[in-house]
C-alpha cells in the first residue's frame, strides 16, 4: 500500500496472490497490475517483492510456473493455482474472515469478541 504498512501487505499478499491464480494462469507483470487495479491503485506491489513470493509458493507446491511465448513473441513465465495452493486458500480465506470478524467486533466493543467464532 502506498504509505502503508510493509509488513501487513507482505503477509496479505500470498492470499491476494492466490485469489488472483484462482481465475486463471497469469504471468508476475499482469499479477501486479491485477493488485493494483484491484485495490484501487493503492496496492502497488514493486517486483522484488512480488517474485520471491512466487518463488514461495512454488516451492510449497501452491503453484507451478512455466515459460511460454506470448502473443507479441516475448517469452514469459505463466503461474499456475494448484489443488494443493487452491485448498491453502480456503484455509487462509477462513482465517482471514476469523480475522476480520475479532478486528471488527473490537471496533464496535458492544460486540461479544467471540460470539460465533467458536
Amino acid at each position: 500500500m502506498k504509505d502503508g504498512n510493509k509488513e501487513l501487505v507482505a503477509v496479505s499478499l500470498t492470499p491476494m496472490i492466490l485469489m488472483i491464480l484462482r481465475q486463471g494462469k497469469s504471468y508476475g507483470y499482469e499479477i501486479i497490475q491485477q493488485l493494483k487495479e484491484k485495490s484501487g491503485g493503492k496496492l502497488e506491489v514493486a517486483e522484488g517483492t512480488l517474485y520471491p513470493v512466487l518463488k514461495k509458493m512454488e516451492e510449497k507446491g501452491w503453484i507451478t510456473a512455466a515459460w511460454s511465448t506470448a502473443d507479441n513473441g516475448r517469452e514469459r513465465r505463466y503461474y499456475t493455482l494448484t489443488k494443493k495452493g487452491g485448498e491453502n486458500l480456503e484455509t487462509q480465506v477462513a482465517q482471514w474472515n476469523s480475522f476480520h470478524q475479532i478486528i471488527q467486533r473490537l471496533w464496535n466493543p458492544g460486540i461479544s469478541i467471540f460470539s460465533g467464532l467458536l
